[in-house]
């Protein structure tokens, strides 16, 4: 019985890679989002290492709730885009609201790098080494994540 298990659960794995390199609506999803008490911990730790490494920052204003915020979590963590993260970035998952459809929580840290209030999940802001916000324009447009490819999202943020 064990070995049927096994051999199960080792020809799942293709169809799991397969999903991770397909655009929407087949998109990996994965749940990055702590406790919001977290959130302001977050941004600090990956700041400091941004200026000791000299790597930009994405903070990903979401929740494990929103499916978009899955999705862009999902494709984050797959091996194509964690090469290209690691070299460029440090990610901090803020946590917006427990509940579905609440995004007021953290609102202090949208409005510490200048963005208003959050009015979708997710919202992404890309900072320089500095802190300094490099995308407040199109930060709140990452709504629709679970709509974008894989090859789209990974342009966007290789090109940053």
């Amino acid at each position: 019985m064990r070995f049927v298990a096994l051999a199960l659960a080792l020809t799942a794995v293709p169809a799991l890679a397969l999903a991770a390199d397909c655009p929407s609506p087949a998109y990996p999803e994965a749940k990055p989002f702590g406790s919001v008490e977290s959130g302001r911990a977050s941004v600090d730790t990956a700041l400091m290492a941004a200026i000791a490494a000299d790597k930009r920052v994405i903070l990903v204003f979401g929740a494990n709730w929103c499916h978009d915020s899955r999705a862009l979590a999902g494709w984050f963590a797959t091996p194509r885009f964690q090469t290209m993260l690691h070299d460029r970035y440090e990610i901090a998952w803020i946590n917006v609201g427990d509940k579905p459809g609440e995004k007021d929580r953290n609102g202090d840290l949208a409005r510490r790098f200048g963005l208003g209030p959050i009015t979708g999940t997710p919202t992404v802001l890309v900072l320089d080494s500095t802190g300094k916000p490099v995308n407040l324009a199109d930060a709140p447009t990452w709504r629709n994540a679970a709509s974008r490819s894989g090859d789209a999202i990974f342009a966007y943020f290789a090109k940053r």
